[in-house]
């Protein structure tokens, strides 16, 4: 491995592929091998080269940030932006009054988002539009994935990563049950595969606790050995199934219940991200405000998928994000924080954050607006962090 003038190739660009222990691999782009300390030497001046990605203590490094901060700060303060998108009705789907709930990866140099659209008429559904810097995202053409081979009918919640193990990108949705579709070129729209089912049936826990509530909000993010999907039932609980990474999308099962509390305490949203250089994971779930009625998020953390989560900031008063923690520098266009995705410091089933200077994309609504929800006219914001330790 040599250093050499920045001219943005592909043999200059690494992904961070992640290892147990907070450690992570760096591969390389153009070979698709991992940086190593050759001969898994010890010694000053070892050589550091490029080998096939086999796991080893010598391909395993630890991003130390510099200035020694903690992993994540215990409050948060951000700063939104105005609306940065929203819907694009067309012939065949007239009505579309929001997107929302958006998933986002960067790309080839292209932000790729997907969201769900929704209208009195043209019902649920999925869209995407790609655009290169944040300032075009108004102006991108939205596609309507029911024009891929995805089809029609009710689509939902979009979750979108890169499946390194098979080298194949995967959305996860809703169709009612945990449904997937799969792509080798995600920033075409019309190549999203024929839908199948990650689970077929609805857990008995769910129906013996879901109430007047509903089965809702997949989400998946895999460690070194299994993929877990998260979920939540609209009444106060989570919920996670999981599989082996190599059998992965089957077999997912032994589905528990991971955090219970009342219906608007843990409403909706569940989001999971590892918390890059550090053996820590975030969950972010989003709240209803029992004062305001008003959409926020609160945060936990644990050390491993399948361990407990520990409150973080969860309570309203310090919450990961709502309008009491937000400023709006173009002026107040939202009071709701609502259902969306953090940017991420890379694509892969791990979904890796970077700590420092954290972002989110969420959905937000004009406080004025009424009606029946999917009358509701929700827009695509972007919240950046302003108290960074980094």
């Amino acid at each position: 491995v040599v250093q050499w003038g920045d001219a943005g190739g592909v043999n200059q660009q690494f992904r961070l592929a992640d290892s147990s222990d907070g450690y992570v691999r760096l591969i390389n782009r153009n070979s698709g091998k991992a940086v190593e300390v050759q001969d898994a030497s010890t010694v000053d001046g070892a050589k550091v080269v490029q080998f096939t990605d086999w796991g080893g203590a010598n391909q395993q490094w630890q991003l130390i940030r510099v200035d020694g901060g903690s992993a994540l700060p215990s409050t948060f303060r951000w700063s939104s932006s105005g609306i940065l998108a929203g819907p694009k009705p067309d012939a065949q789907h007239p009505d579309v009054v929001a997107i929302k709930d958006f998933s986002i990866v960067r790309h080839n140099n292209q932000w790729l988002t997907f969201a769900t659209t929704a209208g009195p008429t043209s019902y649920w559904g999925l869209a995407q539009f790609n655009f290169g810097d944040w300032s075009q995202a108004a102006s991108a053409p939205h596609t309507y994935l029911d024009t891929s081979p995805m089809g029609g009918g009710y689509r939902a919640a979009p979750q979108v990563f890169y499946f390194a193990p098979q080298n194949l990108w995967y959305m996860v949705y809703q169709t009612g049950p945990p449904t997937y579709s799969t792509s080798t070129n995600p920033a075409d729209p019309r190549s999203w595969s024929a839908p199948r089912l990650l689970m077929s049936e609805e857990p008995q826990i769910v129906k013996d606790n879901k109430g007047k509530g509903t089965w809702i909000d997949f989400w998946v993010i895999c460690d070194t050995t299994n993929c877990h999907l998260f979920f939540s039932d609209d009444n106060g609980h989570i919920y996670r199934a999981e599989t082996s990474l190599a059998n992965f999308p089957n077999g997912f099962g032994n589905t528990r219940m991971v955090m219970s509390d009342t219906k608007n305490n843990l409403f909706e949203a569940t989001n999971v991200y590892k918390v890059a250089g550090s053996n820590q994971y975030l969950l972010l779930q989003e709240a209803i405000s029992n004062t305001s009625g008003r959409r926020y998020f609160r945060s936990f953390t644990s050390t491993s998928l399948t361990g407990n989560w520990t409150p973080h900031a969860a309570t309203e008063n310090e919450p990961f994000a709502s309008r009491g923690n937000v400023t709006f520098p173009g002026g107040v266009w939202t009071e709701d924080i609502s259902h969306g995705e953090m940017v991420r410091a890379n694509n892969d089933q791990t979904l890796t954050i970077n700590p420092c200077r954290l972002q989110y994309v969420y959905q937000g609504i004009d406080p004025r607006a009424d009606g029946d929800y999917i009358s509701k006219p929700w827009r695509m914001g972007l919240l950046t962090q302003t108290n960074s330790t980094c």
